[in-house]
């Protein structure tokens, strides 16, 4: 497991491209793209490849296009492809003009594999999914050759044009490669390029039934738009071959160069959209932007900021080796951001009802707090103070264990901006459980100080009787160990943290909260960053999801 920065000077994607100026490949140009497929949300291992791509290209005055991967209609939709975009921009990358899909070059493509059949180096088999696979061999065992592999050119596009015709079924026919099926790495015996798959494409509708294969694709694209580095994640680096051959058989004068860099791995979480589809479907979370979800439209709704992940990206740099990052990592990256940016504000979470039996009856006045303690240009917020309050339950002991230093019978402790307070009776109910607290407070402390120079230890955030009643959502991690999908013999849901979201129905807020807007973030003092729900909260009806606590308190609790 790693957390140690790894940017410090330059990583090797930078070296790569610093070299390729230097000798003038490419004339000089730097052309990225970041090419996802629009069958799911994007997560956090998405955005650190959109930081990097972009980033790339902003730092060498090039380009960076935005280029869906659309060659598998029956995944596809438009709402996947909505979120993308929005979820890019929200980064604060933008592709200008430079919004692409594969299937823009459908016609290309098809183009391109009617010349490999004509160059001899492609060829229609007839072999079902399941025989391709047995031919291949493994890695110890080479391949066979298809019984259809000595077709000849004019039989071969004879049958792909009645493939593109809809003359067959799915999976009658399939268009390979023709390159060594006796190669030391399978991936160069004999792939398919292309399929028969009738299905309506989001864009293309019913035009065509056979759909070019990513391996095919991909390559093809990055020639098509002049892409110069082609960085991917490091599962690919195998396939790079196959991305050489092609675009050698096919693109000639300058042509992109495929890069592999190690994906994220993320503790207490799954990066596989496969797997975060699963949850969905299943229920087992609210949906793609659930805030327990890693995805980039779940992070954006508990409260993460662009920032952060910007900053997240950095921080665990860019390798060629896998590492498991520690989420602690993520958690510091919005810690720091939110204690710069958040304005302060006081909630009561499990409110416990403070009478102040020597405060005046109907007596309201407005104490001057900061919104921020080392931001003077986020100004002063009032907070009304009257006789009945409320604290946070845990911040009382009838019988305080030692150490404890907050409210307690006979004890004097600090209301955060207002007074001093001292408890001098406890109110129960029937049952026993504590209801209400019966104290006094010093007059002359207004502001916290005393003019005697007394002292006390404990400070505590309030909010007034009348406060809003707020829901809050406390949100933990998703899964209850590191790696949950690690043993593939387990079904990763079984590790899935019962204890991820607390729903708080009763939270008292301090006013001026009750009117948040969708999305504003805050730090509830002395618990935690929290953002009003885009979704859910409403004025006069807030909603607050947990961001992060002050501190990770996960390790504590996993030691307890």
């Amino acid at each position: 497991m790693t957390t140690t920065n790894e940017t410090q000077g330059l990583n090797f994607l930078q070296e790569v491209v610093e070299e390729d100026r230097r000798t003038g490949k490419h004339g000089g140009r730097v052309h990225t793209r970041f090419p996802p497929e629009p069958n799911g949300y994007l997560h956090i291992g998405h955005a650190k490849s959109i930081v990097l791509n972009f980033g790339l290209a902003q730092q060498y005055g090039g380009k960076c296009n935005l280029r869906l991967d659309d060659t598998n209609p029956l995944t596809e939709d438009t709402d996947y492809v909505e979120s993308i975009q929005r979820d890019v921009r929200w980064l604060g990358f933008d592709w200008d003009d430079r919004r692409f899909f594969a299937s823009d070059y459908f016609d290309r493509l098809y183009d391109f594999a009617e010349q490999l059949i004509k160059q001899g180096q492609a060829y229609v088999c007839s072999l079902s999914p399941e025989e391709i696979s047995q031919y291949r061999g493994n890695f110890t065992t080479p391949g066979k050759d298809s019984p259809y592999r000595t077709r000849t050119v004019e039989e071969n596009l004879d049958l792909f044009r009645r493939m593109k015709a809809g003359e067959f079924p799915d999976g009658k026919h399939t268009l390979r490669a023709k390159i060594d099926m006796t190669s030391s790495n399978p991936v160069l015996r004999d792939p398919p390029i292309y399929r028969i798959r009738h299905a309506h494409h989001h864009r293309t509708g019913d035009k065509w039934c056979i759909y070019p294969l990513y391996d095919f694709a991909h390559c093809l694209s990055d020639a098509i738009e002049g892409i110069t580095h082609s960085v991917c994640t490091l599962e690919f680096e195998n396939r790079r071959v196959l991305y050489d051959w092609i675009v050698d058989a096919l693109i000639k004068g300058d042509r992109p160069y495929q890069y592999e860099f190690a994906r994220l791995n993320l503790t207490y979480t799954v990066m596989s959209k496969r797997k975060l589809l699963q949850l969905v479907q299943e229920k087992r979370v609210s949906g793609w932007d659930d805030p327990r979800m890693l995805t980039i439209s779940g992070l954006r709704r508990r409260g993460y900021t662009p920032a952060s992940l910007r900053d997240f990206a950095k921080r665990i740099g860019v390798s060629k080796s896998d590492s498991l990052i520690d989420m602690g990592v993520l958690e510091l990256s919005v810690r720091d951001d939110l204690n710069e940016t958040a304005p302060r504000a006081m909630a009561v979470l499990r409110p416990l009802k403070v009478v102040l039996e020597n405060y005046p009856e109907g007596q309201t006045e407005e104490l001057e707090t900061a919104n921020h303690p080392k931001r003077e240009d986020m100004g002063t917020r009032k907070v009304p103070f009257m006789r009945e309050l409320y604290i946070e339950a845990d911040d009382f002991q009838e019988v305080p264990e030692k150490g404890f230093f907050r409210l307690a019978p006979g004890k004097e402790v600090r209301l955060r901006s207002a007074y001093f307070i001292k408890c001098e009776k406890v109110i129960k109910d029937a049952a026993g459980n504590i209801t209400e607290l019966r104290c006094t407070y010093d007059p002359a402390t207004r502001g916290g100080d005393s003019p005697d120079g007394r002292k006390v230890k404990g400070t505590l955030h309030w909010v007034p009787g009348n406060a809003p009643v707020a829901q809050v959502r406390l949100f933990d991690r998703l899964f209850s160990v590191e790696a949950p999908d690690k043993d593939e013999t387990k079904d990763f849901k079984e590790f899935l943290n019962p204890n991820s979201l607390e729903t708080l129905s009763n939270a008292r807020v301090e006013p001026m909260l009750a009117d948040a807007k969708p999305g504003d973030r805050f730090q509830f003092e002395r618990l935690g960053y929290f953002c009003a729900d885009p979704v859910d909260s409403k004025p006069g009806a807030p909603v607050f999801n947990r961001t992060v606590t002050l501190k990770d308190s996960w390790v504590k609790e996993q030691k307890k």
